[in-house]
């Protein structure tokens, strides 16, 4: 095992395979990161989304994906030459890795792609315990997903954060204000049929207790270009509580509860979710 990720394997305290592989995978989305940053990736986009909370800003909860919203809007722009630095970066740290190049679908303003690992070969490289890792199946993957938002909802501001390993680097990120107009703009308006993103609602009870306001304005941006907010009408602080209250008429609590706990480590500290409970996380929203 390469020294630094045996480094940034040692910060974590594993004891189930869900352990291992959710440190894995945020090991591997910060070399993804460092290899977008030699990429130069961070003079055209900024960094959003749970993963970006998570890895930035301290949130106690893993997260999946990787979302990047360009600085200004590129229809043309590619994932292609960034793709292959990710490779490189995840090569030099010992990884064997497919990167996916998945494009843009018909109508889509999202590039994407797909970083692959093979579940069992990796988790035997950072040293796993046999008897977990034998457990799964030789052909299972860990997969990444990388999302870039060509055509972004602009009036978001951005700063520079340092992320300390695999190596020092600079990350462009969402401010904390614009990304949580993100978490509600996903609360309110995502389209996941029936199934409930507890891990939402959870980011969402993050924000409030770290008191942390939304920008309206990006929140606005946002709502006006998914169709969800008429064009031009000033959004009030009021109008996001409304919307809130009205979501949650249709939340799930339990079906919540099971989105959101594989990814957390405390899992008592959703023992207090009701619809109560979440009237008071809405109403405590600062604006």
């Amino acid at each position: 095992m390469h020294p630094a990720i045996e480094n940034m394997m040692n910060t974590y305290q594993c004891h189930s395979i869900s352990d291992y592989t959710n440190a894995l995978k945020e090991i591997i989305q910060k070399i993804a990161l460092l290899g977008l940053w030699r990429a130069k990736f961070f003079e055209k986009a900024a960094f959003y989304g749970g993963t970006s909370l998570r890895i930035l800003y301290g949130l106690n909860r893993y997260s999946e994906d990787l979302d990047f919203s360009l600085l200004d809007v590129d229809p043309g722009f590619s994932l292609m030459k960034y793709n292959e630095a990710i490779g490189t970066e995840l090569q030099s740290f010992g990884f064997d890795v497919t990167i996916t190049h998945k494009g843009k679908k018909p109508h889509s303003n999202i590039e994407s792609a797909l970083i692959k690992l093979g579940a069992q070969q990796q988790l035997i490289t950072v040293l796993a315990p046999s008897n977990l890792t034998s457990a799964i199946h030789k052909d299972q993957k860990i997969t990444i997903k990388m999302e870039v938002d060509t055509n972004p909802p602009l009036n978001f501001e951005t700063e520079q954060k340092v992320l300390f390993s695999p190596i020092s680097f600079f990350v462009n990120t969402f401010q904390k204000p614009d990304l949580l107009a993100t978490k509600i703009h996903a609360i309110l308006c995502s389209a996941w049929g029936t199934r409930v993103k507890g891990r939402d609602w959870y980011d969402l009870v993050w924000y409030v207790g770290q008191k942390i306001p939304i920008r309206l304005l990006h929140l606005q941006t946002r709502l006006e270009q998914s169709g969800h907010w008429e064009q031009g009408k000033m959004l009030t602080s009021a109008d996001v509580k409304r919307l809130l209250f009205e979501k949650l008429k249709t939340l799930d609590i339990e079906q919540a509860k099971n989105d959101v706990t594989p990814f957390i480590s405390e899992k008592s500290s959703i023992d207090i979710w009701s619809t109560d409970f979440f009237r008071e996380v809405i109403a405590n929203l600062l604006t």
